[in-house]
């Protein structure tokens, strides 16, 4: 029994623990993946959070963040994504996000936090005066490629970067205050009891446990990215076979599951924070794994439909913030072919991007226990990556890859490479306006393809809930001691800025850590259902 009960440990989880614990509660959190094998999206992630200069104005950050959040100060906009919460949404965000950093270094000292960007959209309301920046988690005072390809994983603390240093500095201080993580421990239902949530019951393999919340339970059990039937109801397209994602695969909605049950409604549910990737046929809970294909914009390579013709910059697939919502250009419908002429596409690129070194984030891949070699040459054995001689030779591997269907045009595909040559041969990009500096002609064979599809680190629509974190039903009411946060219901429900996930983590993990706190304690609670085991 604890005051209150926290459903997974990733940024969002632990911040709201730490701060309902410094709120005078008892905590305990309840996490699925075992302790050797907690690979959260938290820790997989490149570490960046937002965190707004202190001296920033903070009408200017209220309004670049209401823009973000929802669109209703946008001229342009119809209507905004979540207007009735804009307003406090954006004001709680001026008023906490500006203290991440010193929260996360008031966990630990020895953690540091390097500006890397500022403001994603500069023509934004505020974003000229709210002093905006994105930070990277480091305990090495820097921020370089090691940390992108994620190497620190096994590093000692002092050595780590990205979201191991965030993972490291948050497990420090959950640590300090001797807050009692439950690892193996899978929520799969919330006692509901006279009209509110009491606690969860919970699987340890074969043993059922029931956790008693005194005030409140969180739900901070990250998206559906894993889920088969959620994938094919909320998102659109091909939900199984036509999305990919490199985030954790113990994301299986169960925090979705589990409050729709207690009559939660859902918000924006089909939102993702992604792009196009890679995926290979290793599955995990039936499903692709995704690749953070990092070589995606860089030289040498040009993206194209399943028909063989470019349709945007491929630099706008990588570059922030774009590379977050660029998925929805993906989801282009024919409607007189009746297909998803953009599922998959396709990744063309030659030699000399091959020499270069992985087109892949081999950290990703590493998390997954996926192989995929250095030098790329694993994953062309594996069949990962598709090559020919000839462009019209790789375009008839590619007719014959399953997703393709035959659709592939040779002619098409040769004459897009030609004029994207003539181009960086001009230096300008006229028909997508690419940046020159990513420009490099694909002009060396061998030639090589790498199927993408829609797909990014995790889902971020969910569970609705109110500003203060508090999960509503169908008719905007609190079910009552229930509270959710993170990316099952995240804030940047119109565009989202990378780091956003773990900027919403620590500020609204703490609004809901505070708000669970100061519950009125329940002055008794049922003995619960005969043979469950009590949790200690």
């Amino acid at each position: 029994m604890a005051d209150v009960v926290i459903i997974g440990f990733g940024a969002a989880g632990g911040c709201a623990a730490i701060e309902a614990h410094d709120a005078a509660a008892s905590v305990v959190v309840l996490e699925k993946q075992p302790e050797a094998a907690h690979f959260s999206n938290t820790r997989m992630s490149g570490g960046g959070f937002h965190s707004p200069d202190p001296s920033g104005d903070f009408e200017s950050l209220k309004a670049y963040a209401k823009a973000m959040f929802s669109g209703d100060n946008l001229p342009h906009m119809l209507e905004g994504t979540q207007s009735e919460f804009a307003e406090e949404l954006a004001q709680l965000w001026a008023q906490y996000a500006p203290q991440n950093t010193a929260f996360m270094q008031g966990l630990d000292p020895a953690f540091q936090a390097v500006v890397s960007a500022g403001v994603a959209f500069p023509e934004f309301p505020g974003a000229a005066g709210c002093g905006y920046a994105v930070v990277r988690s480091t305990y090495t005072g820097r921020y370089d490629e090691d940390a992108i390809a994620g190497r620190t994983k096994e590093a000692a603390k002092s050595a780590k970067q990205s979201g191991e240093a965030f993972h490291a500095c948050m497990l420090t201080g959950i640590q300090a205050r001797n807050i009692p993580i439950h690892y193996g421990v899978a929520a799969s239902e919330l006692l509901f009891e006279d009209g509110a949530v009491t606690g969860v019951r919970a699987q340890r393999g074969s043993r059922t446990l029931l956790y008693r919340a005194r005030r409140a339970v969180i739900i901070c059990s990250g998206g559906y990215e894993y889920n088969v039937r959620m994938r094919k109801a909320f998102l659109d397209g091909p939900g199984r076979e036509g999305w990919a994602f490199y985030g954790s695969p113990a994301n299986t909605g169960d925090g979705i599951r589990m409050a729709l049950k207690t009559g939660a409604a859902l918000s924006r549910v089909g939102s993702i924070a992604g792009r196009v990737i890679c995926a290979i046929p290793e599955r995990r809970n039936g499903l692709r794994i995704g690749m953070n294909t990092s070589g995606v914009g860089k030289p040498n390579e040009i993206v194209v439909d399943n028909h063989g013709r470019r349709y945007a910059s491929e630099r706008r697939i990588t570059k922030d913030p774009s590379r977050y919502i660029f998925y929805k250009e993906a989801l282009q419908f024919d409607t007189v072919s009746l297909t998803y002429p953009r599922i998959p596409s396709w990744m063309i690129f030659d030699a000399v991007m091959m020499r270069r070194g992985p087109v892949v984030s081999l950290a990703a891949a590493a998390y997954n226990d996926i192989d995929w070699g250095e030098d790329n040459r694993k994953a062309l054995h594996n069949g990962w990556i598709l090559s020919g001689e000839t462009l019209e030779q790789l375009a008839q591997h590619i007719g014959s890859h399953p997703d393709n269907r035959g659709a592939m045009d040779a002619g098409e595909l040769a004459a897009s490479v030609a004029r994207w040559n003539r181009h960086c041969a001009e230096h300008h990009d006229p028909d997508f306006g690419r940046e020159v500096a990513t420009m490099g002609p694909v002009s060396e064979p061998p030639y090589y393809a790498i199927p993408l599809y829609p797909g990014g680190p995790n889902t971020k629509g969910g569970l609705r809930a109110d500003a203060q974190r508090r999960v509503l039903d169908w008719d905007d009411q609190p079910i009552a001691r229930l509270y959710a946060v993170g990316e099952i219901c995240s804030v940047f429900q119109f565009v989202y800025q990378g780091g956003g996930n773990l900027a919403e983590g620590i500020a609204f993990g703490r609004v809901a850590g505070r708000n669970a706190a100061a519950e009125p304690r329940l002055s008794s609670l049922s003995r619960g259902e005969k043979g469950a085991s009590r949790a200690r």
